[in-house]
């Protein structure tokens, strides 16, 4: 079903999702800038208002959970206009989808992108006269000027039928010329957009180095200011660059000596830079072989001497690490969105083996580990592209603390879609497994999606450090109000009666009923009851371990685990509400995926809660760590062979 049809109820998501970050911690910060309570914007520039209203409202009201800042923020009748608004728009550009869609299978072949390791100059051709090269470029600069709603709609198209060409066209638009549009000038935007848009030129966004994969502030290419004050001269060199042996514009990140105004010192900082290949001493090396993507052209680029202009410095000097985070931060929920799409062609392929295989006398689909399989294929593609399109919309709408959310929905697809394509093999069987079925393809495709634009791993510990961070902010109020108790009266007694539930395991009063449909009260019960547990062992993990909890990575990836299952329950539950709502003709099977998988990921979240709680676990993750110290000294397995040899 066509999401214009399913607004998602941005009032349930959005009360959810604040009662969600209040209570656990889970408040996006912009990467890179310092925390500030202010940036919460929960209520005045106050900070003390802002932590009073903090510890007061967590164990309240369900005004808390019914509408935050309504007016300030998410007045609904303003909320609603804005959705009508977007899916009008979106709906003008959806009726021509499926022209989009039979024209994209015109002019591109996956199968033969694959054999050849290259997309054909045709077909290259023929997406440029599409528009998809510069699908979010204002119509004033020659582009399509899509919302990330309507981007989101097309790459969705895109990864269900060739992941290959996907990352052609997003390394160009969704990262390599990103930057121009985030933070580009007037002067960049005039100068580099228009040809980028058309794709007449072809953009790469060059960071990862030898020595700097996750690692980014420890790159080694360097850009000094020549004599005349009038360049940079550009050194270094980057790997694994999409686009790289194709394009002429590169965004390009390098360390730059930055003087502090304040003290003098001069430390190297990175700065971003727009780089054309024209300016001499670019070259780039033969395409990488890879396992997958393998249509995507992939390789080495080194600069040598390369004189860049001062005025193609991209943002401020000394603020490129910002620039680069903040590029990967507002193109993953485009990953998302593709990866929805890959979901539902793999799921389309094993849905008509198992209607159409006979075995034992009956069609396999009718066998209860063959239906498991495709109910929880068919539940991570609902959760991966509700999570795709409640960050677009939100975007749409202004909203710039989505960061968290598009990690986690790239950490939820990629991971999500190399398990529906799994299972895909498994129910094809022997099937599944030949070339000509096309699903390996799609496998190898996927492996490199937990990789890139930000590995999962990292990934996983930015969602977790960044609840810790809020936490923490909260425990430093509370510190305060407790050297003037009688002036904070009223916060500490709210927070002692929130501790005292807690240790009793009472709920704190907060309710999803009335917010979401009654037929889902249920589910909104259970993500209630799991986030004030969550919360509570939040925090007491933070108390427990400090500053070293950035150390603790056994801890942060169940923590970041758990986020990402909550933050899967808000969207269903606000789709699923919605679809019940408004009476739509999958409302009920919307319905069971919401329950099932609150049920399921309720389940984990306690599971994980368990562990960080349980005195055992200690010795679990001491005992992970002796494992892999013995393994690695070992240079392998330090067991010996069962038969003595």
């Amino acid at each position: 079903m066509l999401l214009s049809k399913v607004k998602l109820p941005l009032g349930i998501y959005n009360s959810a999702l604040k009662y969600l970050r209040s209570s656990s911690g889970l408040v996006p910060t912009i990467q890179g800038d310092p925390d500030r309570l202010d940036d919460f914007d929960l209520c005045g520039n106050d900070s003390s208002s802002v932590r009073r209203r903090f510890f007061m409202c967590r164990p309240s009201c369900t005004d808390l959970v019914l509408s935050i800042n309504n007016a300030r923020l998410f007045a609904s009748h303003s909320a609603q206009a804005v959705f009508d608004k977007t899916d009008a728009e979106v709906d003008t550009s959806s009726k021509s989808s499926a022209e989009k869609k039979t024209a994209v299978l015109e002019v591109n072949d996956p199968v033969k992108n694959d054999v050849l390791e290259k997309v054909e100059d045709a077909t290259m051709q023929g997406l440029k006269e599409l528009g998809a090269f510069g699908l979010q470029v204002p119509t004033d600069l020659s582009g399509m000027g899509l919302t990330n709603t309507q981007y989101a709609r097309l790459v969705e198209i895109v990864g269900m039928h060739d992941l290959g060409v996907g990352i052609t066209l997003g390394a160009h638009q969704s990262i390599g010329f990103k930057g121009i549009l985030l933070y580009g000038n007037r002067q960049q935007k005039e100068k580099y957009l228009p040809k980028l848009a058309t794709g007449e030129t072809i953009a790469a966004y060059c960071l990862t180095e030898p020595s700097s994969g996750s690692d980014a502030a420890s790159i080694k290419t360097t850009a000094v200011k020549s004599e005349c004050g009038k360049y940079y001269i550009l050194n270094g060199g980057k790997i694994w660059i999409s686009n790289g042996g194709l394009a002429e514009i590169f965004t390009v990140f390098a360390k730059t000596p930055v003087k502090d105004e304040t003290t003098g010192e001069v430390k190297d900082k990175i700065t971003a830079f727009i780089v054309e290949k024209g300016f001499g001493g670019v070259t780039s090396g033969p395409p990488e072989k890879k396992m997958g993507i393998k249509a995507s052209n992939t390789a080495e680029v080194h600069f040598d001497s390369v004189r860049v202009p001062v005025e193609n410095v991209l943002g401020e000097v000394g603020g490129g690490f910002k620039v680069a985070m903040n590029i990967l931060n507002n193109g993953r929920f485009g990953m998302a969105a593709a990866l929805s799409g890959t979901m539902k062609g793999v799921i389309s392929k094993a849905v008509d083996h198992a209607a159409n295989r006979t075995q034992f006398g009956n069609k396999i689909h009718n066998f209860g580990a063959i239906q498991e399989k495709i109910a929880h294929m068919a539940m991570m593609q609902y959760v991966a592209e509700s999570m795709a399109y409640m960050i677009s919309s939100n975007m749409d709408m202004g909203a710039s603390d989505f960061q968290i959310e598009a990690a986690i929905s790239k950490i939820f697809a990629s991971e999500a879609a190399w398990t529906v394509t799994d299972e895909c093999i498994q129910i094809m069987g022997g099937m599944g497994f030949m070339k000509d079925a096309g699903v390996e393809r799609v496998m190898r495709d996927l492996r490199i999606f937990r990789i890139f634009e930000g590995t999962n791993d990292i990934l996983r510990l930015f969602v977790a450090l960044n609840g810790f961070q809020n936490v923490g902010n909260q425990l430093k109020g509370l510190q305060k109000a407790l050297k003037s108790p009688i002036e904070n009266a009223g916060l500490l007694v709210g927070e002692i009666s929130k501790r005292v539930k807690r240790k009793a395991g009472l709920s704190t009063g907060v309710s999803l009923e009335g917010v979401v449909h009654p037929e889902l009260n249920e589910s909104g019960r259970l993500l209630v009851q799991a986030v004030e547990q969550f919360g509570a062992v939040i925090e007491d993990l933070l108390l427990k371990h400090g500053k070293k909890i950035v150390d603790e990575q056994f801890v942060l990836k169940r923590v970041s685990d758990s986020a990402i299952d909550l933050y899967g329950m808000v969207v269903v539950i606000s789709r699923a509400s919605r679809s019940l709502s408004q009476g739509h003709h999958s409302a009920q099977h919307e319905k069971m995926l919401c329950e099932t998988w609150c049920i399921e990921a309720h389940q984990r979240i306690m599971q994980d809660i368990k562990t960080l709680k349980s005195s055992s676990s200690k010795q679990i993750f001491k005992n992970l760590r002796a494992i892999s110290a013995a393994v690695v000294e070992n240079g392998g397995t330090v067991s010996p062979h069962p038969l003595g040899f």
